[in-house]
């Protein structure tokens, strides 16, 4: 059974810096693109980043110089260092399995807050 869950969301003060978690578990988390997803009240979900399987990684203009992804396969975990956090960045981050070019299977999130 695939399981995702994230921790390290938590309220941040604008300017400050987090890192999320997500432990991967029940499939071979080497073989798997991974994503960082987040929802923001009102808002539709958003891809913010990924991390493909030959280390190529993709950032949404929003985060692109502020947030790294990176995953350790040896520990099935999946990373997202968010530095220079702004209010905007203020929703439930989660991560996500690419299935045949399509993210799926997902966490139950991570909240993070980040305070002006």
């Amino acid at each position: 059974q695939v399981q995702l869950v994230e921790s390290g969301g938590r309220l941040v003060q604008a300017g400050g810096s987090l890192r999320l978690s997500c432990a991967g578990s029940g499939f071979t988390f080497s073989s798997y693109a991974m994503g960082w997803f987040r929802r923001a009240p009102g808002k539709e979900r958003e891809l913010v980043a990924a991390s493909w399987t030959d280390t190529t990684t993709y950032y949404s203009d929003s985060v692109k110089g502020r947030f790294i992804i990176s995953r350790d396969n040896t520990k099935n975990t999946l990373y997202l260092q968010m530095n220079g956090l702004k209010p905007e960045d203020t929703a439930v981050y989660y991560c996500a399995r690419n299935t045949k070019g399509n993210f799926g299977s997902w966490g139950q999130g991570t909240q993070v807050t980040v305070s002006s």
